[in-house]
């Protein structure tokens, strides 16, 4: 944690304001949900319906929200997205109906596009940092602990305070902490902006192939952007699917107490990946650690289809479940860098934010419906199925890559050249060795 251009202190203020935004915007509600179903005398499954909406209409505006981030600067965003979240907290907490809250919630939700993951990544990297992907890894660690910490703490809060009053807390946190150190960011980007070497001297951030984007070409560029988004998209269903099911989907296994007790396993197991990650993943491809991710999350569910209601199998499910959930993580902002460059980043990973949040918020009901409609270990073996599509997605992404490092590499463009000047018009070769499948390499 030594980059000039992005501080130690600053990863760690950046770390705590994404633990009180995952906390109060996400992780949150499940836990006061059912009082505010009440209070509205409304189901739960409408209550969720409307966070849904409001997670897909977040997907939607995500996209946009990366472009703004290359224009202004994500410091900038993320200042004024703490201010538009604190704001939407006090419109929850004062909503006198359900359309009232319906809108704020709605309100809520669109400004974790300028304050979550996607804007803290973009704002590391145009700070000009050249060990980024190290500091993002620094920064999903620290952040890591938003379940760990928000599930008690909104707890512990709800058991004393309505949870209007709850949220009125959530938004003096957003306001009195988030805001500042997102001010004191802007400081930081501006010096990136000064230090940062022009495009072609651009120093390599940590891992094997920390600009590889440059040596794809247009084509190639396409596809694996395509992909990225595609593996994101699934993974984000597989993870969404589960999480919101995760404590009653071990009583329904027949796990009973123990249920609660797994649960519990995923955010350590989710910190754990990531430190293992910081330690000993430096020279790592990002397609490779994207690869590693997507198998130990199918893997996980498998198991947990396999095996259940055998706790140990559920233990395992729930570790490797959180171990491919913290690396997840990691890649969703390394890989489009790895991939693409810094240019056009907070573009890119609003699109990342689009797919992921978008297949986030089915992924919960289309669970529920398979449950409703099969057995739990079909529906089980059904995610874990969805799941290995990501992971197909991510090798295909390291073909991409090998073949754009080919059809670059100077020596092979050589060899090429002299097939093609001493074969000349000759077709009669078989088409494996002929020069137009050379073309294709």
């Amino acid at each position: 944690m030594r980059d000039r251009a992005f501080p130690v202190w600053a990863i760690w203020a950046l770390g705590l304001t994404q633990i009180i935004g995952y906390g109060t915007l996400y992780y949150s509600f499940p836990v006061l949900a059912p009082a505010i179903a009440r209070e509205f005398t409304l189901s739960e499954q409408w209550i969720f319906a409307a966070l849904s909406a409001s997670l897909l209409a977040g997907s939607l505006l995500a996209p946009t929200a990366g472009r703004w981030m290359d224009r202004v600067g994500a410091a900038w965003l993320m200042t004024i997205g703490s201010a538009a979240a604190a704001l939407a907290f006090v419109l929850c907490a004062l909503a006198p109906g359900r359309v009232t809250f319906v809108t704020a919630l709605l309100a809520m939700e669109l400004t974790s596009c300028f304050v979550l993951y996607g804007a803290a990544f973009a704002a590391i990297v145009q700070a000009g940092s050249p060990q980024a992907q190290r500091s993002i890894t620094h920064l999903t660690l620290i952040a890591g602990f938003a379940s760990t910490l928000f599930w008690p703490l909104t707890s512990a809060l709800h058991a004393h305070l309505s949870w209007r009053e709850v949220y009125g807390v959530f938004a003096a946190l957003n306001l009195g902490l988030c805001m500042p150190i997102h001010w004191a960011l802007l400081r930081i980007a501006r010096r990136g902006s000064r230090l940062a070497p022009s495009p072609p001297e651009v120093a390599p951030v940590a891992g094997p192939a920390a600009n590889e984007g440059s040596t794809l070409d247009a084509r190639s560029r396409r596809t694996a952007f395509l992909l990225m988004l595609a593996g994101f998209a699934i993974e984000g269903f597989v993870l969404s699917a589960l999480l919101m099911h995760m404590v009653p989907l071990m009583a329904t296994l027949g796990l009973g107490a123990a249920g609660l007790f797994i649960a519990t396993l995923f955010g350590p197991a989710q910190v754990a990946s990531r430190l293992v990650n910081m330690l000993f993943g430096g020279r790592l491809a990002q397609t490779h650690l994207a690869t590693i991710a997507a198998v130990l999350l199918a893997l996980g569910v498998a198991i947990l289809a396999a095996t259940a209601p055998w706790l140990a199998g559920a233990v395992l499910f729930a570790v490797l479940f959180g171990l491919g959930s913290g690396l997840i993580s990691i890649v969703s902002g390394t890989l489009p860098l790895e991939l693409f460059g810094r240019d056009s980043y907070g573009a890119r990973l609003g699109w990342v934010s689009a797919a992921r949040q978008f297949t986030s918020a089915l992924g919960p009901f289309a669970f529920a419906l398979l449950m409703s409609r099969t057995a739990v270990e079909t529906s089980l073996w059904s995610v874990a199925v969805a799941g290995l599509l990501g992971l197909s997605a991510f090798v295909l992404i390291d073909m991409v890559k090998q073949r754009g490092r080919r059809g670059r590499h100077p020596v092979l463009g050589n060899i090429i050249g002299t097939i093609r000047s001493d074969q000349g018009p000759r077709r009669h070769q078989a088409p494996s060795s002929g020069p137009h499948d050379m073309e294709k390499i």
